[in-house]
């Protein structure tokens, strides 16, 4: 990233900022949206949506004189930051808070809401740390992330080594901090137990946030990863506190207007919908009570370590090798990329060292396994659209928008200009390239149908439609109203 000074806290005093609330009612609305509809899409991919649209309303709100750049690269690494999380199982900790086996059962329950905070607050503490990295104006040599990263790939298995051993199944050994279905809680049940990575994880986000916070001194990174760990630790048993309150208490929905309502609900997706909203304005509250520690504005930028040709190559090859991952079966590259921050290394590089990469990352990159599936969904596993249809309007016209703004956007006249036009442009974008493509995901609940020919999808595309029109209304009108006051030490 690109270079500070050398005091300890680079103070904002000359940035102004929004109210905690707007902060916390945009961020909200971008985690809602974002997790939710990732849920349609899985794993490290799906993820990326809510990182990239939280980012962007937090980088707007909170970095507005920081060049274009210097934006594009930040919102770049909280969304890779945020994908790393995908690679843990968690299906099965939510189900021992809400299935029907185990209803009644308080320990499993408590068990399980247990095992969603760790890993909620490991899935969003990396995107926490990240952002806190690029917004600090902390500098972060190359080399040296390099070694972080490649460091952050051993913890990994020493932490699945350590916590998440051992797992041998068909013996009936499974690890002593499981939290998936285990036959303590179900003896009498075959189960299909399934290999946990929170342990993993857990160390290559402890030795990233030791880097950050001790070593390269950033109070921002350390700060923010705190923060986001509570985020995603609070969010995720708090969305589905959701799903099982419906499951524990049936009664409530067997008669009068729940009832009804319950026929259209999923709960599953409301869990996500639920716990994006409570991680962003979490984590948006966190960076507005240390909105004195993001830099005022940019330095002047870097030489690309990249040049054009080989940012180009490097866009082809990952490009290829994210689509093999998401749409075809290779084994060698499955194991490798499963780890999350495999697949993540070499983007998170390419976006500190390059021109290009940061606004592709934010744009084609993260859309490309969406549209992807929204095309394979949508013309050969439901043939709900033709294939002439379904690839122009899911893929290629979506794809081909995302890479002309891309690269307009990282032209040289505007890589220096401010940010903030960016992150305005890129929010509305986003928010309704993914909202209109998910619509298609869901088989068009058009929100002016009768309420019984409501489908399990429509409330929640009516939640989605109504942030993409409240993100676009903050990214049109917010402005900031208010300088910091220059006593501002917040935690």
């Amino acid at each position: 990233m690109s270079p500070s000074n050398s005091n300890d806290d680079h103070l904002n005093f000359s940035n102004a900022t929004v109210p905690w609330w707007k902060a916390v009612i945009l961020s909200s609305m971008a985690g809602a949206m974002g997790w939710g509809i990732r849920g349609q899409y899985g794993h490290e991919t799906g993820a990326m949506i809510a990182g990239v649209l939280v980012a962007t309303v937090l980088v707007m709100l909170f970095a507005p004189m920081l060049s274009t750049l210097s934006s594009a690269r930040a919102i770049a690494w909280m969304t890779i930051g945020i994908s790393f999380g995908g690679c843990m199982t968690y299906g099965q900790t939510v189900g021992l808070t809400h299935d029907h086996e185990l209803i009644g059962n308080t320990q499993a329950l408590a068990w399980g809401m247990l095992g969603l905070s760790i890993k909620g607050g490991i899935w969003i503490g990396f995107g926490g740390i990240m952002l806190g990295m690029a917004l600090s104006g902390r500098r972060y040599p190359l080399g040296e992330l390099a070694i972080v990263l490649i460091s952050m790939i051993f913890l990994i298995f020493l932490g699945i080594y350590l916590l998440n051993e051992p797992y041998k199944p068909q013996e009936g050994l499974l690890p002593r901090f499981y939290f998936s279905d285990h036959w303590m809680w179900e003896p009498d049940k075959a189960l299909k137990p399934r290999q946990e990575k929170w342990g993993g994880l857990l160390f290559a986000l402890m030795g990233l946030w030791l880097y950050a916070g001790s070593i390269r001194r950033d109070s921002l990174a350390r700060r923010l990863g705190m923060w986001g760990i509570l985020a995603g630790g609070i969010g995720f048993p708090g969305g589905q506190c959701l799903q099982a309150f419906h499951a524990w208490n049936p009664g409530w929905f067997s008669q009068g207007f729940l009832s009804q309502l319950d026929t259209h609900m999923n709960w599953w997706n409301m869990m996500e919908t639920g716990f994006g909203a409570v991680f962003g304005a979490v984590l948006g509250l966190g960076l507005w009570r240390n909105r004195h520690l993001v830099m005022a504005h940019s330095t002047p930028q870097e030489e690309s370590n990249l040049d054009i040709r080989a940012e180009w190559t490097l866009l082809v090859l990952y490009a290829l090798a994210l689509a093999c991952w998401n749409f075809l079966d290779f084994g060698a590259l499955d194991q490798f990329a499963d780890f999350a921050l495999t697949m993540g290394m070499l983007p998170f590089l390419a976006v500190a060292a390059g021109r290009f990469w940061p606004f592709w990352l934010c744009l084609p990159i993260t859309l490309l396994p969406i549209a992807g599936k929204t095309v394979r969904h949508m013309v050969y596993e439901t043939s709900a659209l033709g294939p002439l249809e379904g690839w122009t309007f899911c893929f290629v016209i979506p794809m081909l928008i995302a890479l002309g703004a891309s690269l307009f956007w990282a032209g040289k006249p505007r890589l220096e200009m401010s940010g903030r036009r960016y992150c305005q442009f890129l929010l509305i974008l986003n928010a309704w390239t993914y909202g209109l493509l998910n619509f298609a995901f869901f088989k068009f609940p058009w929100p002016w149908a009768p309420f019984d020919q409501w489908t399990s999808r429509s409330p929640n595309n009516l939640i989605f439609m109504a942030c993409a029109l409240g993100l676009t209304a903050g990214a049109f009108f917010l402005r900031p109203e208010k300088q910091l006051p220059k006593d501002c030490d917040q935690v």
